[in-house]
């Protein structure tokens, strides 16, 4: 059994490396396509709020203490970035294709906007997370 927590944990961590990371990038460099990671940004998050869900079964299962709940921040916090990812991030990398140039500079602008705004929130999530061992 212990197998398969090592490879939980490391498909959370990967996972969730992949996304707050490129998240941050994005939000730090404008040039960089955001439309081009928006969907590996996406699955990243799925299989960390996945490989969390597991990892919140196999250790956490019928505890709500102080670590738990600066978990729950975490998880809440990711959930909101997906949110702004998906909402911002997503329609616009729609919107995108067929636009003419002036319409192309305000939609990547709201999509900067979301990964900057998403980046903000999952740095909160990888605080908790790494925090969440001393409450």
């Amino acid at each position: 059994m212990q197998y398969v927590y090592i490879v939980v944990i490391g498909l959370h961590v990967v996972a969730g490396v992949f996304w707050a990371g490129t998240t941050v990038a994005v939000a730090r460099d404008p040039e960089i396509k955001a439309e081009r990671f928006f969907r590996p940004q996406m699955g990243a998050a799925g299989l960390a709020f996945l490989t969390g869900l597991l990892l919140w079964y196999f250790f956490h299962e019928g505890a709500f203490g102080s670590m738990e709940k600066v978990l729950a921040l975490g998880i809440l916090t990711a959930l909101i970035a997906a949110g702004v990812q998906g909402a911002l991030v997503g329609s616009a990398s729609r919107q995108l294709a067929g636009a003419d140039t002036a319409t192309q500079t305000e939609l990547r602008a709201k999509m900067t906007r979301g990964e900057r705004i998403a980046g903000g929130l999952l740095v909160i999530t990888v605080f908790c997370m790494a925090t969440a061992k001393m409450f």
